[in-house]
């Protein structure tokens, strides 16, 4: 059996730790800038709140319904998602995880994966204080069903629910409907519904597999022999590494210079090259890009550059030095930049990797200085240690008005105690 565990509207729960006088009170998280909302409380639904909606429509709620906005706390919610992570990988025989809020564990060879759930249950609701709602099912894609009924029916299921029992996973089937399933989304449940009448998982469960993958492709067909029960998504630990890795960022006002704009881009080198590293790569190629805003009324400029680094690295000097050179040349006077961002790819392992016999050396020493730079800045906060162009501050920054404290990752934000 698989298990999906899922953090219950992550965001807020973890606003809402260090706040639990806030957790009947109606709570968004808005994205970045605080532009849109990306998380909602049950008691937001019931206001009308909706996903992906501006904040400044909310301001009836706000000022009239007790309506609560927090910008978003990235540095809090990947914390505390470390820990719900480790607490998996103790408590389950194998756990991938699969967002900064969800994980599947593998249950094979458990006797009893509802009472394993219920424990899992308590225990991460024990240790982090956050509430979580786990689907089983034989595959991946009836556990995330799963899941989601639990959650839907959690006064019944108290967020737990096993689909082991046949009868019950037909009972399910025909209940969600096909836009309820994981992968099909709202375009695909029309064309399935307009083309072969189907409607509800149960249906396209029973569709005939393969002219689901010759009518659409056979990621639908794969979904369909899941429901069915046949496993078709690997875990595999090594997939799990990313291809690419995207550091980019709306800006909190527009910059109209280059220097600035060169603050912004060491700012996302450095994140990249640090994730990078974590999961043991070295990249081949850099992207940089800046553009303004399609919604200004201004001057309409976007440019990105392309270079093959003469070496792979995960040196954060040397992918700073390259990104930069990019800049330079894409960069023009006049236009207001409201974005910009770097992308790492074509990615190698240390084993198996062959050097250039015609390109530079790389730099002595490195992996050990950027070792250490990791380490430091892993236990005393992010940005401790970092390069000289990278400054951390200014206009670049993102707008985050409604900021709580980084409560996990910094000394000086940790909540206090009055006895």
């Amino acid at each position: 059996m698989i298990g999906l565990v899922d953090i219950n509207a992550f965001y807020c729960s973890a606003e809402t730790l260090f706040k639990p006088w806030l957790r009947d009170r109606p709570i968004v998280v808005a994205s970045s800038n605080d532009g849109a909302v990306v998380s909602r409380n049950d008691q937001a639904k019931e206001l009308g709140v909706v996903m992906s909606q501006p904040v400044f429509e909310l301001r009836e709620m706000i000022e009239r319904k007790g309506l609560i906005v927090f910008s978003s706390n990235y540095e809090l919610y990947q914390s505390l998602s470390n820990r719900f992570m480790a607490i998996l990988t103790e408590l389950a025989p194998v756990a991938h995880g699969y967002s900064i809020d969800e994980a599947f564990c593998i249950l094979d060879g458990v006797p009893d994966p509802e009472a394993w759930a219920r424990h899992a249950q308590s225990e991460i609701l024990r240790r982090i204080g956050l509430p979580v709602g786990i689907g089983i099912g034989p595959t991946a894609t009836l556990s995330k069903l799963a899941s989601w009924a639990a959650k839907k029916f959690k006064a019944r299921t108290g967020c737990v629910l096993d689909l082991s029992d046949p009868a019950r996973q037909e009972k399910l089937l025909r209940y969600a409907k096909a836009s309820d399933v994981w992968g099909i989304g709202p375009r695909l449940s029309e064309r399935l519904s307009s083309e072969l009448g189907v409607q509800t998982a149960w249906q396209l469960a029973s569709a005939d597999p393969k002219a689901l993958r010759r009518q659409y492709n056979v990621n639908v067909e794969r979904t369909a022999r899941e429901l069915l029960g046949i496993r078709c998504v690997a875990f595999d630990v090594d997939a799990a590494k990313r291809q690419t890795i995207i550091c980019s960022r709306s800006f909190g006002t527009r910059i109209t210079s280059l220097p600035i704009l060169k603050e912004a881009v060491a700012g996302f080198v450095t994140n990249a090259a640090q994730k990078l590293r974590s999961q043991g790569s070295f990249a081949n190629c850099i992207q940089v890009f800046a553009r303004t805003s399609p919604f200004a009324s201004g001057l309409q400029y976007g440019a990105s550059r392309i270079i093959s680094l003469p070496f792979p690295t995960h040196d954060t000097r040397d992918l700073l030095q390259v990104a930069l050179a990019g800049l330079v040349d894409l960069y023009r006077d006049g236009p207001e930049y409201a974005k910009a961002g770097i992308v790492l790819s074509q990615f190698e392992q240390r084993v198996g990797m062959t050097n250039d016999l015609f390109a530079p050396p790389p730099r002595k020493n490195s992996d050990a200085l950027m070792a250490v730079v990791d380490l430091i800045n892993a236990k005393q906060g992010r940005g401790t240690v970092r390069l000289g162009r990278d400054t951390n501050v200014g206009q670049w920054k993102m707008r985050r008005d409604h900021l709580s404290p980084a409560y996990t990752t910094s000394w000086h934000a940790l909540p206090n105690v009055r006895c």
